[in-house]
C-alpha cells in the first residue's frame, strides 16, 4: 500500500490479521522494508499486525533533496505521521540499524505512542554517543560514517565496478538477498537519499535523545562491526522502563536475516506479556 503524509508519499507493506496489535518496522540502511521478511511469518503466527515502512529517501515518491530534511528528527515524525494515517493509537516499534535510531527516538519523545521497543543492533542514540567519545574501539568502529558524509565521492565510489562498494557494505547479508537491497540504489538519487541521513546526523542528535520509559528490548550480535560492546552495554542507563539485553553469540550486524528465528524470540517475548 501507499500512503500520503507530511507532503511524501510512503511505500507500506502491512500484513497479518487486520485486527492485531500493531506492529511498525523501521529498516536501515542500505535495506528497505524486506529485511523483515524473515521475521513477518512468525510475528502473523502471533497474531500481529505489521506495517513495515520504506522511509525517507528509501520510498521513491518521499524522497526530498535537501540533507537537512534527512535530520532524525523528521524521521521520527514520518514515523509518528503514519501511525495517525492508519489510525493507531499506540504500536510496538521494531528497528533494526537506522530505523532503531528512529524508534529510540520516537518511544523517547511520544512513550503515549508505543507499547514495546524492540532495537536492534544499533543502541540508545546516548550511548552511541557516549561510546564514541569514550571508547576508541567505537570511534574506529564509526569511521566509516566519514566516507558516507562525504557528498557525491561516496556515491561514486559505492557505485562503481556494478556496486562492488555497496555490495561490501552488505558483506553477512545472504548472497541472494544482496541484489534486492543493490538494485534500488543505484537509480538515480536513491543512493544520495540513503547517504542523507548520515549526512544530516549531528552529535546534539544523539546525546540529546532522552530516556526511553517504555517496555524494551536490545538485541545485539556480538559480531557486529559496526557496533562494539561498550555502546550495547551502555543501553541500559539510557532505559528507565523494564529493560531487556539480548546478546547473539557469533552474529553480526544483519541480525533479523542472519537470525531470524532468535529474533523472532526476541520480539514476541517482549510484546506477549503486553497482550
Amino acid at each position: 500500500m501507499r500512503i500520503t503524509v507530511r507532503g511524501l508519499t510512503f511505500d507500506l507493506h502491512a500484513g497479518g490479521p487486520e485486527d492485531g496489535e500493531p506492529v511498525l518496522l523501521l529498516h536501515g540502511f542500505p535495506q528497505h522494508s524486506a529485511e523483515w521478511d524473515d521475521l513477518l511469518p512468525a510475528l502473523h503466527a502471533a497474531g500481529l499486525r505489521s506495517y513495515a515502512l520504506d522511509q525517507r529517501g528509501y520510498s521513491p515518491d518521499a524522497r526530498p533533496a535537501e540533507v537537512r530534511d534527512y535530520r532524525l528528527t523528521e524521521c521520527v515524525a514520518d514515523a509518528v505521521a503514519v501511525l495517525d494515517a492508519l489510525d493507531v493509537t499506540e504500536a510496538h516499534l521494531v528497528g533494526h540499524d537506522w530505523g532503531a535510531l528512529v524508534a529510540w527516538r520516537l518511544a523517547a519523545e511520544h512513550p503515549d505512542r508505543v507499547r514495546t521497543l524492540t532495537a536492534v543492533s544499533v543502541p540508545h542514540p546516548a550511548a552511541m554517543a557516549y561510546a564514541i567519545a569514550e571508547d576508541l574501539d567505537q570511534r574506529a568502529r564509526s569511521a566509516y560514517v566519514g566516507f558516507f558524509r562525504l557528498t557525491g565521492k561516496a556515491e561514486r565510489l559505492l557505485l562503481a565496478g556494478e556496486a562492488a562498494g555497496l555490495r561490501r557494505v552488505l558483506t553477512g547479508v545472504p548472497d541472494e538477498r544482496v541484489e534486492r537491497y543493490v538494485e534500488p540504489l543505484r537509480r538515480p538519487g536513491a543512493l544520495t537519499a540513503a547517504l542523507n541521513w548520515y549526512r544530516a546526523l549531528s552529535t546534539e542528535d544523539l546525546a540529546g535523545t532522552g530516556p526511553v520509559p517504555v517496555p524494551t528490548t536490545f538485541v545485539w550480535g556480538d559480531g557486529d562491526v559496526a557496533i562494539g560492546s561498550v555502546a550495547a552495554r551502555a543501553c541500559a542507563d539510557r532505559v528507565t522502563g523494564d529493560y531487556r539485553f539480548v546478546p547473539l553469540a557469533g552474529v553480526g550486524h544483519w541480525v533479523p536475516e542472519e537470525a531470524p528465528a532468535a529474533l523472532a524470540d526476541a520480539v514476541l517475548s517482549r510484546i506477549t506479556p503486553a497482550r
